[in-house]
């Protein structure tokens, strides 16, 4: 499964893009639990804040969307995970 998250807006407006294939991981279980509950969740309500960050992230052939401060938590740990290992 490839797992692929984007960020836009932030003061600076600088995007950033990252993505994992969770098949070339050893933990691809938790990568799936955790896109799972990203996916049942759907997108989070409203629109972000100013300056803040907005995100789309894709779960195979689905797309959710959304922004700071309304992540969910499933929402939040996804995209920092996969900021950080997909860079």
């Amino acid at each position: 499964m490839r797992i692929r998250v984007r960020r836009t807006g932030g003061f600076a407006g600088i995007e950033r893009t990252a993505e994992v294939d969770t098949s070339a991981v050893p933990d691809a279980g938790e990568w799936h639990t955790l896109a799972g509950m990203v996916l049942e969740e759907g997108e989070s309500g409203g629109r972000g804040v100013p300056d803040g960050f907005s995100y789309e992230i894709t779960i195979g052939d689905a797309t959710v969307r959304c922004a700071d401060p309304r992540l969910t938590d499933a929402q939040r740990a996804l995209i920092t995970r996969v900021l950080k290992e997909g860079a």
